[in-house]
């Protein structure tokens, strides 16, 4: 399936790695957009996800953080992820590789500026870069998040499953070939 294009970025911006500085920031985008990313108690829980994994951080033209990707490479242990184990396990079942969205966060100021799609395009770009065959994902099922359904359809991302943690908490997984 082609994905279908996308405008171009009315915002100037750059895609980088994460720096220390940009934490709070970006903390604060993290929480902003809960349900759909992961709540974190406080900045330290954030950044030691991002110690296990590759953040990549969307700065506008004052280098201010208006969103964030973060990468995790499969059998990081140290990641309590159910959703990158059942991920794993695709991948050892279909003998292919993958690297992770752990999540993708946009400043609410910042939406609808196709932030969302240049991170992935740099996301796409490091999968390939690491040799890997699929970026994955996951989007909530319940609670239902269908903007982000459709934004990964839109990238061309194909539905490979879905599961049921608990009566309040269920996710459709995502992957797409690089």
């Amino acid at each position: 399936m082609t994905p279908a294009p996308f405008p171009a970025t009315p915002l100037a911006m750059t895609i980088r790695p994460f720096q220390p500085a940009d934490l709070s920031a970006l903390y604060a985008i993290n929480q902003a957009s809960t349900p759909g990313v992961g709540h974190e108690d406080e900045a330290e829980g954030l950044a030691a996800l991002f110690a296990m994994g590759t953040c990549l951080v969307a700065a506008d033209e004052a280098g201010t953080p208006t969103g964030f990707i973060n990468l995790i490479e499969p059998g990081t242990l140290t990641y309590p992820s159910d959703n990158l184990r059942w991920l794993e396990r695709w991948m050892a079942e279909h003998d292919t590789t993958m690297l992770y969205v752990d999540r993708i966060a946009i400043a609410e100021a910042a939406r609808g500026q196709r932030i969302g799609q240049q991170l992935y395009e740099a996301a796409f770009d490091l999968t390939r870069e690491r040799g890997r065959t699929w970026l994955t994902c996951e989007v909530n099922t319940d609670p239902d998040n269908p903007g982000s359904h459709r934004f990964h359809a839109r990238l061309g991302f194909e539905r490979i499953g879905e599961t049921r943690y608990r009566e309040d908490y269920a996710v459709a997984f995502y992957a797409r070939r690089v």
